[in-house]
């Protein structure tokens, strides 16, 4: 079976976010899919993982992992071992590598098992107050102001239209210039929610119209790990 393993959003005790069963399934595991080895062991140790790495097979997938090597990853699994995919946070395969390999095991006829765990998408969308019956997830914006700025318009303008909400992140070094965008482009009476640090003890989410938030004197968000969201 391919399992798909969402991990710790923030550095919390694992037993407030993830469930026994996930863990107790892992523990006994020996094969893993990971974006980065390093946070991986050091995620496994955490929950108390005891076998030794040096005996445990971990394969790498990224942006630069090839469909090549993504077949010899799913070898394992048609020998009949389990293999357990991990996020470098939250869910794998939603803002994260992992939708390739996961399509490929249906392919083979890999059973693919999806577990419970954090996803800060879908949390910060549960404590906006936005419409969670139609929303959707539009990943990064554009780097440049104007490419930015012009792709806002288009979100807000699906917000109105659709009734949808909209969930955008960024790289965190980038908040601040990402909340000057939306104070600028989008309309005064739009609501527009930050989702900081989910799970973490630093966490805060906070929902205002856009005119609400230009009155908050001296705001900055600096670099957390935060989701964006805005409806009408």
């Amino acid at each position: 079976m391919l399992y798909l393993f969402p991990t710790l959003l923030a550095d919390v005790n694992w037993q407030k976010c993830l469930p026994q069963y996930n863990i107790d399934k892992i523990l006994s595991c020996e094969c893993f899919i990971v974006e980065e080895l390093r946070t991986a062991r050091r995620f496994l140790r955490k929950i108390g993982y005891k076998k030794n790495f040096d005996e445990v097979t971990f394969f790498i997938l990224n942006e630069h992992t090839t469909d090549i090597e993504m077949s010899d990853f799913l070898q394992p699994a048609m020998m009949g071992k389990d293999i357990f995919v991990m996020s470098e946070a939250g869910l794998p395969c939603v803002a994260d590598p992992g939708s390739k390999i996961v399509l490929l095991a249906h392919k083979f006829n890999i059973e693919v098992v999806s577990m419970v765990g954090p996803s800060s998408i879908y949390m910060s969308l549960m404590a906006s107050g936005f419409n969670g019956q139609n929303f959707a997830f539009v990943g990064y914006l554009p780097v440049k102001d104007m490419d930015r700025e012009k792709k806002l318009r288009q979100i807000e303008e699906r917000c109105y239209k659709e009734n949808q909400t909209q969930i955008f992140i960024e790289a965190p070094y980038r908040n601040d210039k990402v909340f000057d965008s939306i104070i600028k482009t989008l309309r005064n009476e739009t609501l527009f929610c930050i989702a900081s640090d989910i799970t973490d003890s630093k966490q805060s989410i906070k929902t205002l119209s856009i005119a609400e938030w230009k009155k908050q004197k001296e705001f900055t968000i600096g670099k957390r790990n935060t989701i964006f969201l805005i409806y009408k």
